[in-house]
């Protein structure tokens, strides 16, 4: 078991890079959800502002 963690002596590699991915994985919904509420929030914002200027 130990030689499958240890991938030949890739092992580092092979799973520092299967982390990162892993944790850009998680990451990018969570990142697109705050960004569609700041926008959604922006959005709405202006157009309060357009509203009470007309």
């Amino acid at each position: 078991m130990a030689e499958w963690f240890a991938m030949n002596g890739h092992g580092l590699y092979i799973w520092g890079s299967f982390g990162m991915a892993a944790i850009f994985m998680i990451a990018e919904p969570i990142l697109v959800r705050n960004s569609h509420r700041t926008l959604r929030a922006r959005m709405s914002r202006m157009i309060r502002m357009n509203a009470g200027s007309e």
